[in-house]
C-alpha cells in the first residue's frame, strides 16, 4: 500500500526504527533523533525473505498501535526525492506486510521541529502481521530465522546496539539481546567442554 509521496515536492523526512537506523541504504543529508507518538516498536512482523524464509520465518519489526517509538529521521534531498522513495518501497514492501504512511514526527535536536515522514506501519491485517509473542515464541523465531538479508539474531542484535548508542533502553528487545547473547556464549562453553574431552565436572 502505497502514499503519493513521490508526487509530493521538496526534501524528504524519512522515520527509521528498525534495521534503517544502522543501515539506511540512501543518502541523506541530516541524521536527526526522533520520535513518533501514537505507534510503538515491536517484533511483530514474521519474516519470509530478508530475515527468514515461507518455511523458516523470522521475526522483525514494525510500529504497530499505540504508545511511543524513538528512532531515526533522515533528510533526504529534493533531488533524491523519487529515487530514495522507489528504493526503501523495493526493500520494505517486497512481501507488502507493511502500510505506507506520512506521519508527524518529532525531532530530538535544539529545534525539536516537527516535520512529516515516510513511514512504514505493520499492516494487522496481513498474513505476516504477528501480533504479540511470547518471549519463548518471539525467540525461537529469530534462532531459526535466516533470509536474504542475514540472520534474524545479527538483526536484534544490531537493533539493540543502535538504539543503546542513541541512550535508548527498551525492555523486551534488550532481554531477547541478553538471551540471544547468553545462547551464544553458552554453546561456545559447550564446544569447549566438547573439544576437551568434558573436563568441567560433568
Amino acid at each position: 500500500m502505497h502514499t503519493d509521496a513521490e508526487h509530493e515536492g521538496g526534501e524528504l523526512w524519512v522515520f527509521g526504527y528498525g534495521s534503517l537506523m544502522w543501515r539506511p541504504g540512501f543518502a541523506y543529508l541530516e541524521r536527526v533523533p526522533a520520535r513518533l507518538i501514537g505507534l510503538h516498536r515491536a517484533l511483530c512482523v514474521y519474516s519470509f525473505v530478508h530475515r527468514g524464509t515461507t518455511e523458516r520465518p523470522g521475526l522483525v519489526l514494525g510500529l504497530d498501535r499505540g504508545g511511543m517509538c524513538r528512532g531515526i529521521a533522515y533528510r533526504v534531498a529534493a533531488a533524491a526525492r523519487a529515487q530514495t522513495i522507489s528504493y526503501l518501497r523495493a526493500r520494505e514492501q517486497v512481501t507488502t506486510a507493511y502500510i505506507e504512511s506520512l506521519r508527524q514526527i518529532e525531532l530530538e535536536d535544539d529545534t525539536r521541529r516537527r516535520v512529516r515522514a515516510l513511514c512504514y506501519i505493520v499492516d494487522r491485517s496481513h498474513v505476516q502481521y504477528a501480533g504479540k509473542l511470547s518471549l519463548a515464541e518471539s525467540l525461537h523465531h529469530i534462532r531459526q530465522g535466516h533470509g536474504s538479508s542475514g540472520a534474524n539474531r545479527d538483526y536484534v542484535l544490531e537493533t539493540v546496539q543502535a538504539l543503546e548508542a542513541l541512550g535508548y533502553r527498551e525492555s523486551e528487545l534488550h532481554l531477547l539481546a541478553e538471551e540471544l547473547q547468553g545462547g551464544s556464549r553458552r554453546q561456545q562453553s559447550d564446544s569447549r567442554d566438547q573439544a576437551s574431552g568434558g573436563r568441567h565436572g560433568r
